[in-house]
């Protein structure tokens, strides 16, 4: 690995930063309509359990990322295939959420240009940060921290001040049963955002304190579930179940419907730049651990020298992952919860979990 080391408040900025990334623009929840607030709450209680389960391998292997343990915990070959599968995931979640990244600038302000240019772009800057390494990013990442929180709390006021906010577009409250909430949160905010801190099984061995680790990322999740459920609760409350679950991004919407007497309106760049800040961290985040995990499982001292490849790789799939952005999103509802998500968040760590206990319970006696 690496010879690197982040800071534990570093650590839990990469959290909350990561976890709100995307999530906060789109509707996590929807599919419960106006209990999708309920949803993401039993999401986050879901994924900090979850994360339970990460921490306990890190316990176990405190020293190396996920791609080597994986090979210790049920051997070599089979644990080398589950690394490499890994390394895919990380890669195909780089690559759409490069596609998001990019739709959403053309949806709300670049409409007349190509997608091919704005990743073009967002793939300089991801690349740079990957020579840079992480201590760099998580450095740049207590700077843009606070600028994320002024802009969510200088636009959470400026909704208060407006008369927007219908608390009656909550109600009724479970109208459709706790059934479809269940559903919401297995199909959707389990696996997005909370079960993503699968990521940070690459990247916790960076930490100066490991003993602290539990409390720093459990700080972060809950932060970042709260943050998405408050959002969550605003979008309904501003522009009522059914806009709310026929846009592709509600809180562009809401943001737009902020009017302050004639000095304060299109506050569209509130929500660009935390795109650009949030989206990236996410973004680089998922690509950095890919590259940390191929140069961990194909034994490449230089890291760096993977990161041109990668990222080209990448590139090229956030363009051809769909033909459009309704196919993306599809894909991303109907597939990628079960057959992605599922698999490489929930049901191989807790394997993992299961064998490594075991082995560690036979060798102690």
């Amino acid at each position: 690995m690496e010879k690197v080391r982040i800071s534990s408040y570093q650590l839990f900025i990469l959290v909350v930063l990561f976890e709100l990334g995307t999530a906060i623009l789109f509707n996590p929840g929807g599919l419960a309509k106006q209990d999708a607030w309920i949803a993401n709450l039993l999401g986050l209680a879901a994924g900090l359990l979850l994360f339970w389960v990460y921490y306990r391998l890190f316990r176990y292997y405190p020293d190396i990322p996920l791609t080597s343990y994986a090979q210790k915990i049920i051997g070599k070959w089979l644990g080398s295939i589950i690394a490499l599968l890994y390394i895919v995931y990380f890669l195909y979640q780089s690559s759409r959420i490069l596609r998001d990244i990019g739709e959403l600038l053309i949806t709300t302000l670049y409409n007349q240009t190509p997608l091919l240019v704005l990743n073009t772009f967002m793939l300089f800057t991801l690349l740079y940060g990957a020579f840079k390494g992480i201590e760099v990013v998580a450095r740049v990442g207590e700077l843009c921290f606070p600028i994320v929180y002024l802009l969510a709390i200088s636009g959470f006021l400026a909704i208060l001040l407006t008369d927007i906010v219908h608390l009656d577009n909550l109600k009724p409250i479970l109208e459709n049963g706790g059934g479809i909430i269940l559903k919401t949160v297995f199909r959707s905010t389990l696996n997005f955002p909370f079960g993503e801190m699968v990521v940070f099984t690459m990247l916790l061995p960076y930490l100066n304190k490991p003993k602290k680790v539990l409390h720093i990322c459990l700080g972060g999740v809950l932060l970042s579930g709260i943050n998405i459920t408050i959002t969550s609760i605003i979008n309904i409350a501003v522009l009522g179940v059914d806009l709310f679950i026929r846009s592709p991004f509600p809180l562009f919407n809401t943001i737009r419907k902020i009017e302050l007497s004639t000095f304060l309106q299109r506050l569209d760049v509130f929500f660009i730049l935390y795109l650009i800040v949030a989206g990236f961290f996410k973004l680089y985040l998922y690509f950095y651990v890919a590259v940390v995990g191929a140069a961990d499982l194909f034994k490449i001292k230089n890291q760096t020298k993977l990161v041109l490849p990668l990222g080209t790789l990448i590139f090229f799939g956030s363009i051809t992952i769909a033909s459009n952005y309704a196919e993306h999103i599809k894909e991303g509802i109907v597939l990628i919860p079960y057959f992605v998500h599922m698999p490489f968040q929930v049901i191989i760590p807790v394997i993992l979990l299961i064998v490594a206990f075991f082995k560690s319970y036979k060798s102690s006696k």
